[in-house]
């Protein structure tokens, strides 16, 4: 397993080690040694698993207090996943990662507690699972504005017209959310 930096500290593109041949592949998705090993010493305590068609666009979702670090990958289909960060203190706080998870391509990206979480469905019929290092508690979720022109998140819109949730349609603005110390 490989872990790529982003410009968000603490977030990573996971490339895991795949192997395959004329029958299929074969992959490690999580290994709480090799992950330890690699400096993610991680403990999950939810699996969430949804379905999606093209254009869905779901998030960018975050939980204050309570926050929830995301091991996210993609098993059929394709997303343009996105983070953003929350965390005050942070040197990239505001700022964004974008990355294409796709079941042909097998990546990952863990996402630390602290930042926002959303994806647009690049095809049909795409399934999207996370592990998270914290449970879901309705009462502290909220929406970050998908659109903020002061993130600026530049989503593959092309030929896309985005299906939101209410929820997320009215999202917060980065100005006015409490963000993480």
């Amino acid at each position: 397993m490989e872990l790529i930096a982003t410009a968000i500290e603490d977030a990573f593109v996971i490339e895991p080690r795949v192997f395959g041949d004329d029958r299929g592949f074969f992959m490690e998705s999580w290994n709480a040694k090799s992950f330890a090993k690699a400096g993610l010493d991680l403990d999950f305590v939810q699996d969430n698993h949804s379905r999606s068609s093209r254009g869905v666009l779901r998030g960018l979702h975050f939980q204050n207090p309570n926050p929830q670090g995301k091991l996210v990958r993609v098993t059929t289909g394709a997303v343009y996943d996105v983070i953003v960060d929350l965390r005050r203190s942070s040197p990239s706080f505001g700022q964004w990662v974008g990355v294409e998870l796709s079941a042909e391509n097998k990546r990952m990206l863990w996402a630390p507690p602290g930042m926002a979480h959303g994806f647009l469905c690049l095809e049909d019929g795409t399934d999207f699972l996370y592990k998270c290092t914290g449970f879901y508690d309705p009462s502290t979720e909220h929406s970050l504005q998908w659109d903020d022109p002061a993130i600026g998140i530049d989503w593959p819109l092309d030929g896309i017209t985005p299906q939101l949730s209410d929820k997320d349609r009215d999202g917060t603005l980065l100005a006015d959310v409490e963000s993480f110390a």
